[in-house]
């Protein structure tokens, strides 16, 4: 079926096909025309499977077939997504399908300075990407106006939910005109979330492709059962193999991704992170890194990651294990997409067999197991290694945190700790530079467990 049957005009199929692409995806052969037709949607897709463009092309072909309510240039798209890295791809996706067309884009997310987006506001951008907190300092400041407002996405909604953003949006929410079409975008999508879009959406049709719990199945899938302290040796190891040309290592925290870049550039691996504590150049330097092939192996965060989307991810690599079963498909989502083949291995130690049981479960099919060839899983970690524990530490901070923050999912409107929606904050930046490394401080005086077998039984573990 070609994009023209879809409903969209000439300028647009013209971008598309200038893309590069032939034939739409199962997502946007539902959701487009639908879109068009203007009802209120929810639309459930694996990762990979061009979500975007199934919301963007439609909003574009009406963007551009009459001007704004009130006759001026003005705000009349605003796309919400959790994370500046994919902001910055939406926006990079509108630029490329708008070539052809008039619209003006603008992003607006944190960790920048807010004088240009001010600036692009007023200059009337009619297409708005943004993430809740930027945008909400900007609407306190006076600087943003819905009144002229026809469609609002909200895009991976089931991530925004986990990280605590459900305040922040119905904030948003609240101040847009009622009358609106609204859209609602993700890979999977929660039993609690589907009742919150009874708050922002009329009658709303939903399109799924696939089971909402399957991973891309272009995406190869296995498991290497590991003892904690050989992690590190097996990544090194595994990546002596050339064939793993484009990987993506999800550490679970910060401080463990840096741990691991650290040792991957001393083993002459080209290695770039992707994290909050990050500056906003620092992570877009990698990420260009990435996509360019100058950088082999980017280590990531899971909030962090959730922009990214480069063609040609050859591995995606759980260092750290997820807990949620959700997070699994995400991360794995990152690899095999648009119908290309990819790998998917993750480490997993005796800690978290609960986790693997969990998630072969939910997915409704168990994971291969594999062992590495010329590699000693019982072998003592090396002097001076890096170990992982990568809990993350109870930290202190007497400022006050922004209204535009997220809270957590347990702590709504209760003052606690909130988790960063990208924005490095003031006294984490830097912070893991100063930080002396596990490494240097000094051993203990306990036998190293790391010579007993991966799954030895809880009785004759050491504790940690």
């Amino acid at each position: 079926m070609p994009f023209t049957s879809l409903g969209l005009g000439p300028k647009i199929t013209k971008a598309i096909k200038e893309a590069g692409y032939t034939e739409p995806t199962p997502i946007q052969v539902k959701a487009i025309p639908a879109i068009l037709r203007g009802v209120d949607l929810i639309g459930i897709a694996q990762t990979g499977t061009g979500k975007t463009a199934a919301f963007v092309l439609p909003m574009l072909e009406m963007l551009s077939k009459a001007g704004s309510r009130s006759g001026r240039r003005a705000m009349r798209a605003l796309v919400v997504a959790p994370t500046r890295e994919l902001v910055v791809q939406i926006d990079e996706n509108v630029r490329k399908y708008a070539r052809h067309l008039h619209t003006r884009a603008a992003t607006i997310y944190g960790g920048v300075g807010e004088q240009p987006q001010i600036a692009a506001l007023r200059n009337g951008a009619e297409l708005v990407v943004a993430t809740p907190g930027r945008l909400i300092d900007l609407m306190q400041q006076g600087h943003v106006r819905f009144d002229d407002l026809e469609f609002v996405v909200l895009d991976e909604a089931d991530r925004m939910l986990d990280m605590g953003f459900l305040p922040q949006i119905r904030q948003i929410v609240r101040a847009l005109p009622k009358e609106r079409q609204t859209l609602l975008f993700s890979a999977t999508l929660s039993k609690e979330i589907e009742m919150v879009t009874k708050e922002f959406q009329k009658d709303p049709e939903t399109v799924q492709i696939g089971r909402r719990a399957n991973p891309a199945e272009t995406v190869t899938q296995f498991v290497y059962e590991v003892p904690k302290a050989r992690k590190l040796a097996l990544l090194t190891h595994l990546l002596e193999d050339k064939t793993l040309d484009s990987v993506l290592v999800f550490s679970r925290t910060k401080h463990g991704a840096d741990k691991i870049a650290r040792k991957l550039i001393a083993s002459k691996i080209p290695t770039g992170t992707l994290h909050s504590n990050r500056s906003q150049n620092q992570r877009l330097t990698a990420l260009r890194g990435f996509k360019s092939g100058e950088v082999r192996v980017l280590v990531a965060t899971d909030i962090a990651a959730r922009g990214i989307d480069v063609e040609g991810i050859s591995h995606v690599i759980n260092f750290d294990f997820p807990p949620q079963p959700e997070d699994y498909v995400h991360r794995i989502g990152r690899t095999g997409r648009a119908k290309a083949v990819g790998d998917a291995i993750s480490f997993v130690t005796s800690e978290d067999t609960a986790n693997l049981r969990a998630l072969e479960k939910f997915i409704g099919r168990g994971i291969p197991r594999k062992r590495a060839e010329d590699f000693d899983y019982n072998a003592p970690a090396e002097i001076g290694a890096v170990t992982f524990d990568d809990r993350p530490r109870r930290q202190f901070n007497s400022s006050r945190p922004s209204s535009g923050r997220p809270q957590s999912r347990s702590s709504y409107g209760s003052g606690s700790s909130r988790p960063s929606q990208g924005r490095p904050s003031s006294a984490s930046r830097g912070s893991s530079s100063s930080r002396p490394s596990s490494s240097a401080r000094p051993s203990s005086a306990r036998p190293s467990s790391t010579s007993r077998p991966a799954f030895a039984s809880r009785s004759r573990r050491s504790r940690p």
